[in-house]
């Protein structure tokens, strides 16, 4: 295979697991603890699997420095479980993110994605379609049919949640947890705010409405 990842995570029974899952598929492996050795490293990389939480503290810090010593994709491994937390990790120069607690089989298939480019798969990854709507989560881009639709940041990480998870019934309390963040959010009649206004813009959008339970976006 004769790819290089290099994984920087300080738990060291955790990046052990990982690193006998990474070499056990054949992947040749770096490794470093601290943002400290990491830069030594960087260029040998061909992915790297990092850690959100370093010694030195938050690793998307030093993200964007690391990155123009070589381009290279970048899967952050988070206890962060926000929608908030995930679209700073993305906008900070990553690809991708898993977080934690995860399955190693979903490490290694994300590896594989962004190893093999960002044509085809990528597209795959960052495009989403429900029914006449489609929504670009690299450019933040929402069209209907051709139209393009202009959203709050809010909205699209709402509109985007919800189409992810197409199906699936969430209470206002489990939306206002993932996409506001637990300390960001006043009532839960927000959430009742901006589905409203996403049925404004987006007319033919299929958010249901599950009386005393939740919302859900038809499949």
């Amino acid at each position: 295979m004769n790819q290089t990842l290099l994984l920087v995570e300080d738990d060291r029974n955790l990046a052990d697991g990982l690193l006998d899952c990474l070499k056990q598929a054949g992947y040749n492996c770096l490794y470093a603890d601290c943002a400290t050795k990491v830069a030594a490293l960087w260029r040998d990389a061909d992915l790297v699997v990092l850690d959100r939480q370093l010694p030195e503290g938050d690793s998307l810090d030093y993200l964007s420095g690391w990155l123009k010593k070589k381009y290279v994709p970048v899967i952050l491994l988070t206890a962060m479980v926000s929608i908030n937390d995930k679209v700073i990790g993305l906008d900070s120069g990553a690809k991708d993110y898993l977080t934690k607690p995860f399955a190693e089989e979903e490490l290694l298939a994300r590896v594989r994605v962004h190893l093999r480019g960002e044509d085809g798969d990528m597209a795959a990854i960052n495009i989403i379609s429900v029914g006449n709507i489609t929504i670009n989560q690299e450019s933040r881009e929402v069209f209907h049919g051709s139209d393009s639709v202009t959203l709050t940041r809010t909205e699209f990480e709402l509109l985007a949640f919800l189409a992810k998870n197409a199906g699936r019934v969430f209470t206002r309390d489990e939306l206002l947890d993932q996409v506001w963040g637990y300390n960001h959010y006043p009532t839960t009649r927000t959430v009742d705010t901006h589905i409203l206004q996403l049925r404004q813009k987006l007319p033919d959008i299929e958010i249901e409405t599950l009386r005393g339970v939740g919302y859900r976006m038809k499949p």
